[in-house]
């Protein structure tokens, strides 16, 4: 294999390549940045008394929206102002939709890191640093997430959920014995990965608990014909794609939560057990 060393440029200093190319390859390739299986929804968007928003991208099939700011050279106050300033509108324009702001810059400065982090966690916020590479007679880019949004963490692990438990009676009026029973066999296989863990009764659904604490890498909505298991995993197109291989039917990818939302039977929990547990596995690893 033959190796060919890359040399870093700035597109700030460079002649020809400037923040429309940046653009163009984003608008033509939104996965670049990855952040997921985006469209584009617009480019140079026109703000109300506010100037042109850089791009706006979309989920193809959730509800999320990225406002994307690009910036030449290090961060400064007045991008990060820009970045801000065009999430907070098209939230309000359109309120039916998630928004995340993004902020692409070649350097993203400690002090803007600083800045923004006070933010982080009421304005949903990422920040990606850019670097342009040349590789023979070739230019690429690479996209570093060095922010991201702060994860909302499920509802049970906060003071006010803590207040609302229930019993399994409850679940099953609200599913059936039947759909209640999924759990327990859902239960099962994450025992193999954690043999301690145990179902935990809520109002909003049935977690998991480990010596009494909330430990919900997956959570179980019972229903009247089948049970929801809702397994927190980023997105990527391999787990989509086993997923999809095996014909589980799903619902939408849930953005706030970060889970991948499972319809499953009795059938299916026996069919594709091994799936369940893989699937399981590495959520289970993500939250220790």
């Amino acid at each position: 294999m033959q190796f060919t060393r890359a040399e870093r440029i700035s597109l700030k200093l460079h002649p020809e390549l400037n923040e429309r190319w940046v653009q163009s390859l984003i608008a033509s390739d939104p996965k670049i940045l990855g952040l997921g299986d985006l469209v584009l929804r617009d480019k140079e968007r026109s703000q109300p008394r506010a100037g042109r928003l850089d791009l706006l991208l979309q989920h193809p099939e959730g509800k999320l929206r990225y406002e994307v700011e690009v910036q030449l050279g290090p961060t400064d106050e007045t991008h990060i102002i820009r970045t801000i300033e065009y999430w907070d509108i098209e939230r309000k324009r359109y309120p039916q939709y998630n928004h995340c702001a993004v902020l692409v810059a070649e350097d993203v400065t400690s002090r803007f890191l600083n800045v923004v982090s006070l933010f982080n966690g009421f304005i949903p916020l990422i920040a990606l640093q850019m670097q342009a590479l040349k590789v023979g007679e070739h230019t690429t880019l690479v996209f570093t997430k060095v922010m991201d949004e702060l994860s909302r963490g499920p509802v049970d692990e906060d003071e006010d959920a803590a207040a609302t438990p229930t019993d399994r009676p409850y679940w099953e009026r609200q599913g059936t014995k039947a759909t209640v029973q999924l759990a327990d066999e859902l239960l099962s296989i994450a025992r193999e990965i954690d043999p301690s863990l145990e179902l935990k009764y809520n109002k909003l659904y049935i977690g998991l608990s480990r010596a009494g604490q909330p430990f919900n890498f997956v959570i179980f909505r019972p229903k009247k014909k089948h049970i929801r298991a809702e397994i927190r995993l980023p997105q990527a197109d391999d787990i989509d794609g086993k997923i999809e291989h095996a014909g589980i039917e799903t619902l939408d990818y849930d953005e706030t939560y970060k889970s991948y939302r499972l319809a499953l039977s009795a059938d299916d929990i026996t069919k594709h057990r091994e799936l369940l547990l893989e699937l399981m596995r590495a959520s289970y690893q993500g939250r220790i």
